[in-house]
């Protein structure tokens, strides 16, 4: 019998990856987001989680097999962001009575369950790399945490299995999105050869020269499906990566060549994005129009912000999956290529030059 998923958050990276591997399998696929975009072969559900009774409304002819939470609202806080972003994870799974309701939900947090909130990001005592998921919860206010005890309660009053998916910075195609380093390098790459500025490294040493690992969009897509269809992943949290490991001293010489740039030497001093690209937004807006680009608005293409953050850790960041492999995925795919194949569709789809 053909199944039926719901893609929370079906706008953004990994939810459009998810929800396209599922109808390549064959599933029916219900996208929800605030503002749906139309795509084939997926029913557009308009809903705003903060608001339960419009959900509830929004979801009453849905009845999913699975359901797959890959979304989030950044706050001002991280106070701000438990009570939002817990609230939204109870009111879609409220919505979703027994009955009707899923078997299995899978939701996609991040390895800040390791690293903590942005308020206290890669500060105090933390575990040992590489991260394994039998390392506890921080002792810290985390929203992860909370969309978690949300997953938690609902499955034991509910009776559905779930499991927890923590990637590494996600590479992937997603336009809008507040977590995109992928689509931010091209950019910064392309703002570099249009100005004749160094292809600079924004990043910590302990980044540059220290070992790092990623996920691709797509590995992070089909790890989701196998721990839905995987009775002994059920009820289990898994790290996913891509399953290599790289420096960024190399991955930036990579990338630079990519894009025909040289990279600059890396010095040691710091150089965020944030401020790198500060005024780019009227040259974006000139390459746009003369390469007649798709997207003009610099803003909603790149994330500085989330990209500095990650490049500026003081630590080395290296995930275990041996979890996962134990229990029989063992997907891989090199970073570089997952970089590669991102820029190549961007290019592709008109957003980069």
């Amino acid at each position: 019998m053909q199944k039926t998923a719901l893609v929370v958050g079906e706008t953004g990276i990994v939810g459009g990856a998810t929800a396209d591997l599922l109808v390549a399998r064959g599933w029916t696929v219900h996208g929800l987001a605030r503002r749906p975009a139309a795509r084939a072969g997926i029913l557009s559900v308009a809903a705003d989680l903060r608001d339960a009774g419009a959900t509830a409304r929004a979801l009453a002819p849905v009845a999913p097999d699975a359901v797959f939470i890959t979304t989030w609202l950044r706050q001002d806080s991280e106070a701000e962001n438990i009570r939002v972003n817990a609230a939204m994870v109870r009111n879609l799974l409220d919505a979703l009575p027994p009955a009707a309701g899923p078997c299995h939900v899978a939701l996609v947090t991040g390895l800040k369950h390791y690293l903590g909130p942005f308020e206290a990001y890669g500060q105090g005592t933390l575990p040992q790399t590489p991260f394994r998921e039998d390392q506890g919860r921080l002792d810290v206010e985390n929203f992860y945490c909370a969309q978690e005890d949300e997953v938690f309660a609902a499955a034991a009053r509910d009776g559905f299995t779930w499991s927890v998916h923590r990637p590494h910075t996600v590479i992937g195609k997603a336009i809008g999105n507040a977590m995109n380093m992928g689509t931010t390098l091209a950019v910064y790459a392309t703002l570099c050869r249009e100005t004749g500025r160094p292809f600079a490294f924004p990043g910590s040493t302990a980044q540059w020269t220290g070992l790092t690992d990623m996920t691709d969009a797509g590995q992070l897509a089909r790890h989701l499906l196998w721990a839905a269809a995987t009775e002994a992943a059920h009820d289990q949290a898994f790290n996913v990566v891509n399953g290599d490991v790289f420096r960024w001293q190399w991955m930036w010489t990579r990338i630079a060549e990519w894009f025909g740039l040289e990279a600059a030497p890396f010095d040691g001093i710091a150089r965020p994005l944030a401020s790198q690209m500060a005024s780019d937004a009227a040259v974006w807006r000139i390459i746009a129009a003369r390469e007649q680009l798709a997207e003009a608005d610099l803003g909603r293409l790149a994330s500085p912000w989330h990209t500095d953050a990650d490049l500026g850790r003081p630590i080395e960041v290296v995930t275990d999956m041996s979890k996962s492999r134990r229990l029989g995925f063992t997907d891989y795919l090199a970073t570089d290529d997952a970089f590669f194949a991102l820029f190549e569709r961007l290019r592709a789809d008109r957003l980069i030059p």
